[in-house]
């Protein structure tokens, strides 16, 4: 189409005709650009509400209706990952408008590949070996470096322990190595092999009869009975450690409790009943200590009070949770003092602005949303600090917001769920506000809820547990690979550590084998 001065031809007509076409692929061209450009921005519409909607059911609260969330949840993040995935496949030249300059966006530097991974150099040297143009002889000039970032796939690997025998040339005596230890005793699964077992049954939520298949594509027959009793030996074999996990947690000051149902198939007539995971989290991060943060675990049949009464029986200070009865009993003699959850009650504000914003829900969040805003700069501060800011501007906004509450809950139908929303703050006004009160409290029950995540993304993938006894191995489990994530450490290194020196650790130091005990040393072992 395109033609240089000296080829055109010199009939008018024939340029008029010539232009004509031009014309027309230009327009034909423009057209292309704008259909694209409405693509473009439906999927970009779609992917903004797909994030939206995420949000909103992130924020919901977990209970009985979580595993519909956890299903909508993941259904919309597949759903986004194909967006996604689409825009990557199409070359920059066909989502870019031409017809008219790119809207400028703020540019994001492309983040930097961890430094602590091995680097393989692949040299690409030119294939000329003389200058193309003058036959000359080439020199060094440098060289660009690009990288990308690869997986190289897990092996397996048999590690085969030869004791050498050796006897006294003067008579009969025979001397051996002793065999070394194993964490199953005459188990054929070494340490890196169960702590990954664990870490993908229950941190990455994939149940053995999966991991089975995945094995077996490797060529390696475990089925899912062997790793079963392998998890098991490994739970009996954790059990002193998690029993010290859990005096550190409960040991006297400040915790935060909260529970999440779980399904657990009923022997007999192959139905489920419904079982209770417990967590109590000791993290005071946030009011500047320097104590390891660590979670713990517990399964219950029921969710009767009596449970979360015998796990505290032990503990004094303050336990940080949400309003349920069965912590009644917990507070009763004054060992333990009440600290409510401020997110709990804003989020049933919120769900009744979602169903139809009121002025009266709107100025509401609007005077919760202070006092996070208030919290988030005195987050990592001490105590007292942090009591002092409290003080003098929480305290005031708390003392405002309570009166404005009584007021509206006069104008309020005492049936709306606005006004149930403002009576359940009202009727657990003391332990909300009690926040003010102690500098190392904090506003909300978020830091035990965000323990209870993984269990609530596992639910829809194990669907239900086989028996009780089941329950109190997973939550031995919860417990060791929460408390290294809470210290920034892999799951998976860690476990292996330990199954590797638990059998021969004296049980009087059980404690040295903790996750914060053990991470300098995590750091010169590689997996």
């Amino acid at each position: 189409m395109s033609a240089d001065a000296g080829s055109l031809p010199d009939d008018i007509e024939a340029l008029k005709a010539l232009l004509r076409q031009r014309d027309g692929e230009l327009q034909q061209l423009r057209d292309t650009v704008s259909t694209l450009e409405q693509a473009l921005s439906v999927r970009t519409l779609e992917i903004e509400q797909l994030h939206l909607q995420l949000a909103k059911l992130k924020r919901m609260q977990f209970g009985r209706k979580s595993e519909k969330l956890d299903r909508q949840i993941e259904q919309l993040e597949t759903r986004l990952e194909d967006l996604l995935a689409e825009e990557g496949t199409q070359p920059e030249s066909e989502i870019t408008p031409t017809s008219k300059a790119p809207v400028s966006k703020p540019s994001t530097p492309r983040q930097q590949l961890p430094a602590h991974l091995p680097r393989e150099d692949r040299i690409l040297e030119p294939a000329e070996q003389a200058c193309p143009s003058c036959g000359g002889q080439l020199k060094p000039l440098g060289a660009e470096v690009s990288e990308q970032l690869d997986l190289i796939h897990a092996a397996f690997k048999v590690i085969r322990h030869v004791r050498r025998k050796k006897a006294c040339a003067c008579c009969d005596v025979i001397v051996q190595p002793p065999a070394a230890s194993r964490p199953i005793e005459r188990g054929i699964a070494a340490p890196g092999l169960l702590a990954h077992i664990l870490v993908s049954k229950f941190a990455d939520h994939q149940p053995l009869y999966r991991q089975s298949v995945i094995y077996a594509r490797d060529g390696v027959d475990l089925d899912r009975s062997t790793m079963a009793r392998w998890v098991g030996s490994c739970g009996a074999l954790f059990d002193p450690l998690v029993q010290a996990l859990r005096q550190y947690v409960l040991a006297p000051g400040k915790v935060h409790g909260d529970d999440t149902p779980v399904q657990v198939l009923a022997p007999g007539n192959g139905k489920t009943r419904t079982g209770r995971f417990w967590v109590y989290v000791r993290d005071d991060r946030n009011a500047g200590s320097s104590a390891p943060p660590a979670v713990w675990f517990a399964y219950t049949a029921t969710r009767q009070g009596q449970h979360p009464q015998s796990h505290l029986a032990q503990f004094s200070g303050v336990l940080q949770a949400d309003a349920y009865a069965g912590y009644n009993e917990v507070y009763a003699d004054g060992r333990i003092r009440e600290a409510a959850c401020m997110a709990h009650a804003r989020r049933k504000l919120h769900d009744v602005h979602v169903g139809g914003a009121t002025a009266t829900t709107t100025e509401a969040l609007r005077r919760i949303g202070e006092l996070y805003a208030i919290e988030a700069q005195i987050r990592g501060q001490p105590p007292d600090q942090r009591l002092a800011v409290r003080h003098l501007q929480a305290r005031p906004l708390l003392e405002s917001l309570h009166a404005w509450l009584q007021e509206r809950l006069l104008t309020l139908s005492r049936h709306s769920d606005t006004a149930k929303a403002i009576n359940y703050m009202l009727n657990h006004w003391k332990a909300l506000a009690y926040y003010c009160e102690n500098g190392q409290v904090e506003i909300d029950n978020n830091i035990a809820e965000n323990a209870l995540r993984g269990v609530s993304l596992g639910r829809k993938n194990f669907l239900f547990l086989g028996s009780d006894s089941g329950g109190e191995r997973a939550a031995a489990m919860y417990s060791l690979i929460g408390s290294a994530g809470l210290n920034g450490i892999d799951p998976q290194a860690y476990l292996r550590y330990v199954l590797t020196h638990i059998a021969d650790h004296p049980v009087n130091r059980i404690g040295e084998l903790l996750p914060w005990n053990v991470a300098d040393k995590l750091a010169s072992v590689s997996l």
